[in-house]
Parts: structure tokens; sequence; C-alpha cells
């Protein structure tokens, strides 16, 4: 596999994730035209199938598949924060989340009271 294992895990699960999606898709496209149980071994097998060809033309697609490894490479760039800067962003935009809350009750209130002047 080599560099770009991971890209090919991406293919993988993908693939994987495609076939389940289909198999549920066909599942409920089946009982809704028919209003019966589907056999299992067709919509299974049928997504499988269809999810497997997708999955490997685009595996083969040497634009999509370059594409792939530019974004694993981009993310290999990606530093990470620490344990303490991502608290400290947490602390900082709860803290912002507050402030908003006491400001926007504020106006609220203000409009409740002016509304019930004019209205009242």
């Amino acid at each position: 596999m080599g560099a770009n294992r991971y890209v090919h895990m991406m293919f993988a699960a993908g693939g994987l994730i495609l076939a389940f999606l289909l198999v549920q898709t066909g599942d409920w496209l089946w009982t809704f035209v028919s209003k019966a149980r589907p056999p299992d071994l067709y919509i299974n097998l049928g997504g499988i199938i269809i999810a497997g060809l997708i999955a490997i033309a685009l595996w083969r697609n040497e634009r999509v598949f370059g594409l792939a490894s530019e974004v694993t490479n981009e993310l290999k760039k990606v530093t990470w924060p620490t344990r303490k800067e991502t608290s400290a962003a947490t602390i900082v935009v709860i803290i912002t989340v507050l402030i908003a809350a006491v400001i926007l009750w504020l106006f609220d209130l203000f409009w409740m009271k002016l509304t019930g002047l004019i209205y009242g």
C-alpha cells in the first residue's frame, strides 16, 4: 500500500458506506413500489455490486485518486491544537455565547416593554 494507504482505505470505506446506503435505499424502494418484503439476496447483492463498481471506477480514475492523494498530503501538514488550546478556545466560545445571550435577552426585554406601552 505504501504512502497512499489512507487513500486506499478512504476508497474502501466509501465503498462500504455506499453499499450500505444502496442496500437501504433499494429495500425502501422495493417496499414502496411493490408493498412486499424484497428478497434480501437481490437487494444486498445489487447494492454491494453497484457500490463496488463505483468505488473501483473512482479508485482507478487518475484525477479522483490524485485529488484524494492531495487531500491526505494537505492533512499531514495540519497542526492540530493541543488540549490546553482547545480548552481555552472552548471557554472563550462559552463566554461569548453567554454574553450574546444576555444582550439578546436585554433587547427582547426592551422591545417587550416598548410594544407593551404601544399596544397595551
